[in-house]
């Protein structure tokens, strides 16, 4: 891809997400996220029912009347981007790929963190950490942020995402917002890290889907291929069985999936490739405030 062509690209998604930014903006990014802690705002007059012990008393003796310390909440908050950049995220069958959905996604949130003014950064996984992108303000670093994730080549095509929690929770001490962005076909087991690092941030998770991950087409023999294994496999996809046996497989994976962010006790949502992701991450705001 040519620089002029990467940042046509680029700009098209900047347009496309501008509006669904100010949407999400308009209360449900902003709700859906709680600030680190309390800072002073201002000294005002005691009123009936304030508490004592927000008195501020080198005013209160100044003026020789009670005045009173008011707190906000600080707003200000990190967001952290666990992409996953693994091999899986190339399939689609729709009018986009997984990774074409990532991209619009990390869209919206990194212009929504941008639009409350905060930090956004990114890690992307695949087996190890491939890139790290250090949180900051600014719409040209939620740009920067989009065009590595366009052009961006790992060298592993293989999951675990533990990887990516692990780096997560030592290059970031304060608590932050982490959003898992996965197809979460992982071969490992990912639920410790989850849990661990859970504990020490906010994290949420964004499953993305394939229609054709939950049911086979009925078109003959196909060769099937791992793109994170090299793996090919010819599948007999008129055999009602096999497309059975395959959409059986799925809800099991889908069920135990569910139930892996329920033990971590981690927000989240599913986002199919054919998916209005928009309303699917307003539900999920939503459902957090």
């Amino acid at each position: 891809m040519t620089t002029k062509e990467l940042l046509q690209k680029i700009r098209v998604i900047e347009i496309k997400t501008k509006g669904l930014t100010k949407h999400i903006f308009s209360g449900e990014y902003h709700a859906s996220f709680k600030g680190k802690g309390m800072a002073f705002s201002e000294v005002r007059e005691y009123q009936i029912g304030d508490e004592v012990r927000t008195i501020d008393w080198n005013v209160t003796a100044r003026f020789n009347t009670p005045f009173v310390k008011v707190f906000e909440e600080e707003r200000e908050l990190t967001v952290m981007l666990v992409i996953d950049v693994s091999g899986s995220t190339d399939f689609g069958t729709t009018t986009k790929t997984k990774k074409d959905l990532i991209l619009e996604i990390a869209a919206v949130l990194s212009f929504s963190a941008v639009a409350n003014n905060d930090k956004v950064g990114a890690i992307f996984c695949t087996d190890r950490v491939e890139k790290y992108i250090a949180p900051a303000k600014g719409k040209k670093h939620a740009l920067l942020i989009l065009r590595e994730i366009i052009e961006f080549q790992p060298e592993s095509k293989r999951t675990n995402l533990s990887e990516g929690m692990r780096f997560f929770r030592n290059v970031l001490k304060k608590r932050s917002i982490g959003i898992v962005i996965s197809d979460f076909l992982d071969p490992n087991a990912v639920e410790d890290g989850l849990k661990i690092t859970g504990s020490k941030h906010d994290l949420l998770a964004i499953h993305i889907a394939d229609p054709a991950d939950r049911e086979l087409p009925n078109v003959g023999m196909v060769e099937f291929f791992n793109a994170e294994t090299n793996q090919k496999t010819w599948v007999n996809t008129s055999s009602e069985k096999v497309r059975s046996q395959f959409s059986a497989t799925a809800r099991q994976f889908e069920q135990q999936l569910q139930e892996l962010f329920k033990r971590t006790k981690m927000d989240h949502v599913s986002i199919d490739t054919t998916d209005d992701f928009i309303l699917k991450l307003i539900q999920l705001f939503n459902s957090r405030k």
